[in-house]
């Protein structure tokens, strides 16, 4: 069994002049960070792995999950593959996966996040919203093997708030 958990990162802002990477969280994306992580902490799912997007509000919005959900910093890995906004290198990432890792927890964005989720999802979503998580099930051995899973969740912050 392996476990894919998609989370977009928070809302971002636009009211400094950086460029995309750069783009800080706004304090709602923050808040909303907080109670999806939150919320999913009490679904108490192991994670082997995180990985995350370099880019600033993906990985500021990591960093807010991996204290709420007390996991060390060791177990997160910035990758250039997730500041994807297409879906395909997000494939090619998960495709790559050790396989020894069962579950991991991966911040990206979308439309790559809304794509991955629906291509290997089994329920339809029109899209995942900033702080947005989706959990993802396969039935198989090998990340490789990865097609059609099971959305096991959805937490939005609209349905927390």
């Amino acid at each position: 069994m392996k476990t894919l958990v998609l989370v977009r990162h928070g809302k971002s802002s636009w009211d400094y002049s950086v460029g995309d990477r750069d783009r800080p969280l706004q304090e709602r994306g923050i808040r909303d960070a907080l109670r999806v992580s939150s919320a999913f902490k009490s679904q108490a799912v192991k994670i082997d792995r995180v990985f995350s997007s370099p880019a600033n509000r993906a990985l500021h919005t990591c960093m807010i999950f991996m204290r709420q959900l007390g996991l060390p910093l060791d177990k997160v890995e910035v990758t250039d593959e997730l500041y994807d906004f297409s879906g395909e290198s997000v494939f090619d990432f998960i495709e790559r996966l050790d396989d020894a890792l069962d579950s991991v927890l991966v911040f990206g964005h979308n439309h790559a996040f809304t794509y991955v989720a629906n291509s290997l999802g089994n329920t339809y979503i029109d899209n995942v919203s900033t702080s947005g998580l989706v959990h993802l099930d396969f039935n198989v051995d090998f990340w490789k093997s990865v097609q059609k899973g099971t959305t096991k969740q959805t937490i939005f912050p609209k349905d927390l708030r």
